[in-house]
């Protein structure tokens, strides 16, 4: 076991707790009757502990029974049949499968030959994964409530920054085992593709499973998971100073170097008096799963933040209830996904249609509005802003560039005008996808009136949110000439709405060309793609 699997296991494992008592047993039959009536409004079994714990004014893990007891007694009042659940689920499959032949499932069985662990995606989904497969989140955090079964969900971002499922899986265990299964069943959807990143909580066997199954995979925290904990962790500890604490922790979490970020955490330590405090220890010896100066040089897709975790909650909640029945869920799932697609559909249609304020005036702005979309535009727009406050420095190899207001320190950016090639040691596009303002204020002292075409990316492009209309089947030749079209598009849509005679002949010229395009046959080796005109 590595140093840091062992500090994981220090954060979540307490070996001293031997409780073994039923909820009968420890508890009144108030806690019973509440435990019950909990579970029926939809009460996670974690938060029905957080809420005993503060009625009984106990710290948190101090309660007579745990949560096992209370999933037990869940379980002896539902009075259903898991196993006859689990068969119910498996036929559901199959009868999607018969109706979708591109429906996926895996399931396991035990040595009982009992439905142990089932898996899923629709084919919609895995056409989303094509695209936006690059950052995902695996959330491991909720349950089936009606059967406190464990459930795993895949999710990631779109074009227009919003949530896109990839798969579910039902777990019996969360074990090393059961999530060495779901990423295989995962990868096995996903034709063997493993995402760049993947963030998921706090978990020991979780983290061995993707550094066996996903080696090539950069593994990260989600942020918000481990926020969510700071009120029991910190809140007595600190009293009056834990709002400062939290401020200074942000500060910490955004800092630009790892250099920075290690002085300021020491000087935050002793700050505090926090010397001794084993959550300080153990979030400071794996640093590098959640602080930013250690992930900036992966793709993370803008899936750190953690507004983006109200987007995925708020999704996933549509299709979890405390009367869901296992054998119907799958079906459920698939109502809101399909749902969730079709607002995605209408918001893109109103974003196209939505007129983009210019703040800068300047020729890269409005060009690369009429490429990303709206939500890539307005990142890249805050960096366009911040750009001009900022100074550049020639060098040997590129440029300095800081702050105006700073007299020392700043940014180093590469710049080869022949390749059309930048970068900059901030490595805000590696983790975004979208330029830094450090790279774009040498792009203006060059004189480049628009972005080169490879930073900006395929997956933030203004095209149609549906994957298929993304989908990359063709040589990177090919499929480079047909993003320089859709460049060529975009200008000539921005260019011919400014006048009604420029529409007029815009409109006219465009259909005569497009019949000519029509006549043409399509062939299979001009693409390399399998489709041909009948």
């Amino acid at each position: 076991m590595s140093q840091e699997d062992r500090h994981m296991m220090l954060v979540y494992d307490d070996p001293s707790d031997e409780r073994s008592l039923s909820l009968d047993e420890a508890s009144s039959a108030d806690d019973s009757s509440q435990g019950i009536r909990l579970s029926l409004e939809g009460i996670s079994v974690q938060q029905m502990m957080r809420l005993m714990e503060l009625e009984k004014c106990v710290e948190p893990g101090n309660l007579p029974f745990t949560e096992k007891d209370i999933r037990n007694l869940i379980q002896s009042f539902r009075k259903a049949d898991p196993e006859e659940e689990a068969i119910d689920l498996l036929r559901m499959c199959r009868n999607i499968k018969d109706r979708d032949s591109s429906f996926r499932f895996e399931y396991t069985l035990d040595s009982n030959n009992r439905v142990e662990n089932i898996a899923w995606s629709y084919s919609s989904s895995i056409q989303a994964y094509e695209v936006f497969g690059d950052a995902v989140v695996f959330d491991t955090t909720h349950r089936l409530t009606a059967f406190d079964i464990p459930l795993g969900i895949w999710v990631g971002i779109n074009n227009y920054g919003m949530p896109c499922f990839f798969s579910c899986v039902l777990l019996r265990e969360e074990d090393l085992k059961s999530f060495s299964w779901a990423m295989k069943a995962f990868l096995g959807f996903m034709s063997g593709k493993a995402p760049k990143t993947i963030l998921t909580d706090q978990n020991m066997c979780l983290n061995e499973a993707i550094a066996m199954e996903m080696p090539t995979t950069k593994h990260a925290l989600c942020i918000w998971l481990i926020l969510a904990k700071f009120p029991s962790w910190f809140n007595a500890v600190l009293g009056e100073r834990y709002n400062e604490w939290k401020a200074e922790f942000f500060r910490l979490y955004n800092t630009g170097s790892v250099e920075d970020f290690e002085l300021g955490w020491r000087e935050m330590v002793n700050s505090f008096a926090l010397h001794s405090n084993r959550h300080i220890t153990n979030l400071f010896s794996l640093r590098s799963l959640w602080a930013l100066p250690y992930l900036r040089s992966h793709f993370f897709a803008g899936l750190t933040a953690t507004g983006q975790s109200k987007l995925i909650n708020s999704f996933i909640q549509r299709f979890l209830s405390a009367q869901t029945q296992v054998a119907h869920f799958v079906e459920q799932v698939a109502v809101a996904v399909d749902f969730k697609d079709q607002t995605g559909e209408q918001q893109t249609m109103q974003q196209n249609l939505h007129n983009i304020c210019l703040k800068t005036g300047a020729p890269v702005e409005s060009h690369a509005a009429t490429i990303l979309t709206p939500f890539a535009f307005s990142k890249l727009q805050e960096q366009l802003v911040l750009a001009a406050h900022y100074a550049s420095f020639q060098m040997k190899d590129g440029y300095l560039v800081r702050h105006h207001t700073k007299l020392e320190g700043g940014w180093r950016v590469y710049w080869n005008p022949g390749e059309g090639l930048v970068s900059c040691s901030c490595h805000h596009f590696e983790f975004t996808g979208v330029l830094c303002r450090h790279a774009l204020r040498v792009l203006s002292t060059e004189n480049c009136f628009q972005i080169p075409e490879r930073y900006l990316p395929l997956r933030w492009r203004r095209v149609n949110s549906s994957p298929t209309k993304l989908l990359p089947s063709t040589p990177c030749d090919h499929m480079g000439r047909v993003q320089v079209l859709q460049t060529m598009v975009s200008n000539l849509v921005a260019e011919a709405a400014k006048t009604k005679e420029r529409l007029d002949i815009a409109t006219q010229q465009v259909s005569v060309l497009l019949s000519q395009i029509i006549e043409r046959p399509v062939l299979l080796q001009d693409t390399g793609n399998a489709y041909r005109n009948p």
